[in-house]
């Protein structure tokens, strides 16, 4: 099972960035999918997260209304669309999944994990 992260960068604050994470080894097309992030020094937390279908998703507070999380069953591949960037977005996203259909905002409930993709949100 592979999870690959990539589409982090250098953003000022209120641009936008899109995430994508692609995956292998896995029945992505029967599985939850979420995006977590993870300051240094700090714990991971919640982002996202994406039913099997993308009929339902589930968002943290603070990205509610600027984060968009898709998911292309096609593809094998999530997505994080990330609009009016803040500063404190800044830190190093991660997609996770596991063999199941529920979602869920615990690290604890995922078993793979994608390499991290870092944002950097500028004043």
């Amino acid at each position: 099972v592979q999870l690959q992260a990539s589409g982090g960068g250098l953003v000022q604050a209120g641009g936008s960035l899109r995430l994508s994470c692609t995956t292998s080894g896995l029945p992505f097309g029967s599985i939850a999918i979420s995006w977590f992030r993870q300051v240094p020094g700090k714990e991971r937390v919640f982002v996202a997260a994406s039913s099997w279908n993308g009929g339902s998703t589930d968002y943290a507070d603070s990205v509610k209304g600027r984060f968009t999380i898709s998911k292309d069953n096609a593809k094998n591949t999530v997505y994080l669309q990330m609009n009016t960037l803040k500063p404190g977005d800044t830190a190093v996203y991660y997609c996770a999944a596991d063999r199941t259909a529920t979602m869920s905002r615990e690290t604890y409930d995922y078993t793979y994990w994608g390499q991290g993709t870092y944002v950097t949100v500028s004043s």
